[in-house]
This record gives structure tokens, sequence and C-alpha cells, in this order.
């Protein structure tokens, strides 16, 4: 149900405007997001996906299926006594990761979904630290939970495969979830006389983390659950729609929104088949929703942009866009027909992207709008389950990462001259804390329950959250001037050769310091832009980066936020699954080469 402005205006009180565009349904727990999906929306497609990617055929799943399958999965695990009540789940996006966590959840047990491109020491450290006894697994990582177990350095014992790899150490995913299906059927019950505590930790969390310690996130269901009402107060998703998931599910943001959030509203969740397969799965799948990072984002617009030009019809696509705008004005939509051509390059179909994690460049905001797609932009922490600010379908501001959700409050401490400071959130959907970490958990939550982010913001005249960059990246000079390096890595990264840039600072002085980028350039579009440059004459062609950087990015800063020199490679920095850039590790790195 959508709200009227008259109901909206009742709900306004002096400490924030409430801008809910649409009434959620109240969910306790995920018991009662399962059992209202899988009832209502028991014959809708729940899942999509290919065995392979070169598969004409579409394997679906039904809400009903799904119901099944995790009620016999989740018997089958009760019937295991874990001491720890804690399994882990680590793999590719696929349906049965996604029955594992739900069956997990649901029947009282603590769910551990693990990144999967930890290195395997890391993995170890991990189910080693949260006392891991099951984990369900695809067929790459058996090996190495194979000598994990044989060591006996850990409390695991079981290892349960999603790939029916023919090996008696390991047990298959499905031979178990037909065993819990015969104890239901010989009349067993634990499943259905499940109670949940919403309030206990259900959902471990590890930070994938660009610093080298992970933390141990601690999520209840309340936290997860307050967090997809409140989604579903500022944007809808409709029972019809189709999501693809690209993002890692063990990902905070993509778990809840494409996939909770989704199954929440009754969606389809299609599985990409990997990010050279994503133009055929859009097409494939019919898809409706993206949830990506903007770096996914602006590289697939990049690509349409680059097909118009190729095409020869820059021209009569700027006329287009400008008929388009026009009509919108008289309430005309035409550009499902006007842009057909290049709405077909994303499946024909797409409707919304829902993004986070970063900035999205404005002119990909806009471009994506000219075609009639519009975009919703959300910000949060793995220990806010996630989100905290995001736009809503009526309210968009670009610049900005939204607005603060209904059932949270924020505020910002510490400001300096120009209002900035750091970024503060009490509410339902704050963790509860760390995992056997009780110093840093008091570290992180005030006595008043009020989480500090570790993020510099501020918010405007209207409420609108301006995100400025990380409190541990702030570069302080030695004039004492603060440089947020987000806002140049941002300018930087819009040379069209860039592939990802990091700044930072190097003493010039006993008195002075200078900003530095180390810069990852694409030697094809460089070409593209400088022709005449020869690459292999490395002078010539930091020289003419150099130069690039002057024009393009110092010019629109103050002085001291000018770049003064630069290192060029093509080799590319050390990412998180999300696609930031691991910068305490390529700090280190240049610190070591210094």
């Amino acid at each position: 149900m959508v709200y009227s402005n008259q109901e909206i205006e009742k709900t306004r009180n002096s400490k924030k405007v409430d801008r809910r565009v649409y009434k959620s349904r109240k969910i306790e727990n995920f018991r009662d997001l399962v059992f209202y999906s899988c009832k209502n929306y028991s014959d809708h497609i729940a899942y999509k996906y290919k065995e392979k990617p070169s598969d004409t055929t579409i394997i679906e799943k039904t809400y009903q299926n799904a119901f099944d399958d995790l009620k016999a999965f989740g018997t089958a695990m009760l019937n295991r006594n874990l001491n720890y009540r804690k399994i882990a789940v680590i793999g590719e996006n696929r349906y049965e990761w996604c029955i594992t966590y739900l069956a997990t959840t649901t029947s009282g047990l603590i769910i551990v979904p693990l990144d999967k491109l930890l290195p395997e020491k890391e993995i170890e450290n991990l189910i080693k630290r949260s006392g891991i006894e099951l984990i369900v697994c695809d067929k790459k990582y058996v090996d190495t939970l194979k000598k994990l177990k044989s060591s006996k350095q850990t409390n695991l014992n079981t290892i349960i495969c999603m790939d029916d790899i023919k090996d008696n150490e390991v047990e298959y995913w499905y031979n178990v979830r037909n065993d819990g299906q015969k104890s239901l059927d010989n009349g067993d019950n634990k499943y259905e006389n499940i109670k949940i505590d919403e309030n206990a930790m259900s959902i471990l969390l590890f930070t994938s983390g660009t610093t080298s310690e992970a933390k141990g996130v601690m999520l209840s269901q309340k936290n997860i659950c307050v967090n997809i009402e409140d989604m579903a107060t500022y944007s809808k998703m409709y029972d019809n729609d189709t999501i693809l998931s690209i993002l890692p599910l063990h990902h905070t943001f993509e778990c809840t929104i494409s996939f909770l959030y989704g199954f929440y509203s009754g969606i389809c969740l299609a599985f990409c088949d990997g990010l050279r397969y994503y133009a055929q799965n859009l097409k494939d799948y019919k898809v409706t929703i993206i949830v990506a990072v903007p770096a996914l984002l602006e590289a697939i617009y990049k690509k349409i942009k680059k097909g118009i030009a190729d095409s020869g019809k820059q021209s009569t696509f700027n006329k287009a866009v400008k008929i388009s705008n026009f009509l919108l004005k008289l309430h005309i939509d035409a550009r499902k027909k006007l842009f057909k051509a290049v709405r077909d390059q994303l499946g024909g179909n797409v409707r919304i992207i829902y993004y986070g994690a970063a900035q999205m460049e404005p002119e990909t905001i806009k471009g994506y709008k000219n075609l009639g797609i519009e975009s919703v932009q959300g910000y949060g922490l793995t220990e806010t389950s996630p989100i905290v600010t995001a736009e809503t379908d009526k309210c968009h501001k670009t610049g900005t990462v939204g607005l603060c959700f209904p059932s949270l409050e924020m505020k910002i401490i510490d400001k300096n001259s120009d209002g900035i400071g750091e970024i503060c959130v009490k509410g339902a959907s704050v963790m509860l804390g760390y995992y056997e970490a009780p110093e840093k958990t008091k570290e992180a939550i005030d006595k008043d329950g009020w989480f500090k982010t570790g993020d510099y913001g501020y918010f405007d005249d209207e409420d609108f959250l301006h995100l400025v960059g990380r409190k541990n990246d702030v570069i302080v000079l030695k004039n004492g001037k603060n440089v947020y390096p987000d806002e140049i890595e941002g300018l930087i990264s819009k040379l069209p050769y860039v592939v990802q840039s990091l700044v930072f600072a190097r003493e010039e002085s006993a008195r002075d310091s200078m900003l530095m980028a180390k810069i990852v350039y694409d030697e094809v579009e460089f070409k593209k832009e400088h022709s005449s440059i020869d690459i292999k004459d490395l002078d010539s062609l930091n020289q003419t980066i150099m130069n690039d950087i002057k024009e393009n990015v110092n010019s629109t800063l103050p002085t001291f936020k000018h770049i003064k020199k630069i290192i060029i490679t093509t080799e590319q920095m050390e990412q998180t699954t999300t696609r930031k850039i691991k910068r305490n590790l390529e700090l280190k790195k240049l610190k070591d080469n210094k």
C-alpha cells in the first residue's frame, strides 16, 4: 500500500521528516518471512539458474519447492546435534547456498557465510575462530576442507558438498536433504516446533576487510528483519520482478537486498553465470532489477556509450534524449520505445538499479535514467544489517547517499569547521556486537547504543547524507589540512583509461607533505586517447598521464589537494569481493617499495 501525502504529513516530527513511500509488512523473524512468502507466492518462481553457462535449459524452483527443500534440509541439520550450533557456507551464488542459509536460520541455528575468495589460510583461521563443526561448500573447496578436517586443528568434522563429487569423506547436499525428508515423512516434527529468538545471534559475518584482521559481526534476525521492513517503505519490489544475483551472497548488501528482501517481496532470483555472461543472463532471465556496485555499473554504461559512438548514431541518440526529456515534462514517458535498441543490450526489461559500497558518477546515473532505468543508492555497513540511508522511489539526490531509514537515528559527531564529522547510527538494525571481542564492541558502540561507523559525512538542509570518506583513510597534511582520498580518486577515475587509483601522502620536506597517486591504466584505452605516445617510453607515458591529471583533476581542486607525483602500472591492485581496493595492503606495499 502506498502512503497518501496526508498520512505521511501526520508522521512528521521535529526530529526527522518521515520519507516513507509505502507501508511495509511486519516480520519478526525469518520464519515469518519464509512462511508468508512460501504460502502467498507458492506457485511463483523463486529461483532460476543454469547448470552450465552454455545451457539453453533454465532450471526453475518455485517458492513451494524452496520451502520443501529448506524444511527437509533444516530437519536434517537439527538431527545433527551440533555442539556449537553454527553452520558455515562457502561457494558461488546458487540455489543450494540460499536454501542452506534459510534452512539454518529458520531452524534456530547460526549461519556463518564465508567469503568465496578467501585464501586457504584465512578459511582455516575463520573456521577455527568461529568453532565451525559443519560446512556446506561447492566442489572448489573440498580438498582444502578435507585437509583442514584431517589436521584436527579445528572442530570441523562434517563437509557437505553442493556438487555430487562421489567422495566417501564428503556428504552430498541432496542426499542430506533427502535424509531430512525421510525424517519428515516418518513424523519428525523438530522443525515445526522450533521457536526463534529474534534477538539472539543468528548470523555471524566476517568483514571482508580492507584491513588485515577480519572482525566477526554478530547479527540477529531482528536486525535484518527491521532493515528489510525499512527498505520496503522506501523502494518497492514486485512479485513479478526478477533480480540478477551478481554480487557475492556472503556480502551483506547482496544477501539482505537481493536475496532476503527479494524473498520477502515474492520476486525471482536468477543466478549470474559470471561477469562475462551478464549480458546474456539479463536477456535469458528477463531481468528487471540489477543490484550491483558502481564499478560494475559504470563499466556496463561505458560499453553502452561506446556502442552508440561506434555505431555513428551519437547525434541521433542525443536528439532522442532531448525529445524524451521534453515529453517527460508533459508526463509522457516514451523512453522504452525511443531507446529500445539500447535497452535491449541490458535485456530490454531492466526498470531499476540498486547500488551501494561507493558513489556512482552523476553522468552514469543520468545516462541510465535517460534510458528509462531508475537508480536507488544506499549506504550502510555490515554492522548495520546493512543499510542506514537510501534514496526512495520518489526522493533522489545525486551526490548523496540518501535519507536515514525510518527505524534509525543518525547524528554527526566531532564536526570540523566544514560541518564534516563521524557518522553515528542508533536503532534496531545495529549489530549485537563483535564476536568474542567485547573491547572492540565497546569502542564501536557507546553506552547509549550509538554505533560509530568510522565514516565521515554531513547532512544537507534536506536531510540527505553526504558521504566524504573513511575516518581511517583521511590524510592529514603537514599544514593541518584534511584530504579525503575518495574525492580525488573519483576525479582521477573519470579519465577513460584509468582502471584504478589510490591517493596517498609522502613527506616532501620536514615541514610539508605532498599528495601522490598510484594509477592502474589500460594500455588500449590510453592509446585511443593518446595515439602518438609510445607506451614503451615510460618518461613520456608518465608525463602525459601527469598532464592529464593537472588538466582534469588538479584544475578543479584547491592547491593543497593537488596531485604532485604519480606511480603508473598495468597491474591491478588487490580488491575485496565488492571491488574495493584493499587500501592498507596497497599502502604497505608502497611503503615497502619506497
